[in-house]
């Protein structure tokens, strides 16, 4: 029964946020169509449930020829805009509106032990870590080794985070992070 409340809930906000969005979604996918002179979409493999891989959407920041994120870019990933289209990935099932964010592989999928219970969720556009690190590139560009920082620091805590999120999910939880993330600034 839970998880059918949680599925008809995440239909529900993602169809609601999909209508009251779209306007933004739609003008801001042209200005990043312009800014990085592509199709102004990203799709990237990411672990999703059960360690299943699926396909994620996004708006692209990252200039194809340089591979840097443009201005305009960073204007979007500081306020999540190029997240929106996660939305479809909700509507399809693949991802939930509160779970732990999707990783590329090489990190979720080789979690061991109790840590693999996090697999067993779906992941999410929000989460209790993705509030604690909304500024995590920030924080990685100030360490001396970025990817020892993220590995050794930063990904075990958000474990951790998940870890507890899957022992006490729940509507009112899911409900109270969704207002954690929208209310945060």
């Amino acid at each position: 029964m839970k998880v059918i409340l949680k599925r008809v809930f995440d239909i529900i906000v993602s169809l609601f946020s999909l209508m009251l969005l779209l306007p933004l979604m739609l003008f801001s996918w042209l200005i990043l169509m312009l800014d990085t002179q592509s199709n102004g979409l990203f799709f990237q493999k990411r672990v999703g449930q059960y360690g299943k891989f699926f396909t994620i959407y996004k708006l692209k920041t990252v200039h194809p020829t340089t591979g840097n994120v443009s201005k305009i870019g960073a204007f979007f990933r500081k306020y999540k805009i190029d997240e929106l289209p996660q939305f479809l990935n909700v509507l399809k099932g693949e991802m939930s509106i509160v779970g732990p964010r999707p990783d590329i592989e090489g990190y979720y999928d080789l979690l061991v032990g109790e840590n693999r219970k996090i697999l067993e969720l779906k992941p999410g556009i929000t989460s209790e870590a993705s509030i604690k690190y909304y500024n995590e590139e920030t924080i990685l560009e100030q360490q001396r080794d970025a990817l020892h920082y993220n590995d050794s620091v930063i990904f075990p805590d958000k474990v951790k985070l998940n870890l507890e999120y899957y022992y006490n999910h729940n509507i009112l939880l899911d409900i109270k992070i969704i207002l954690k993330t929208i209310f945060k600034g």
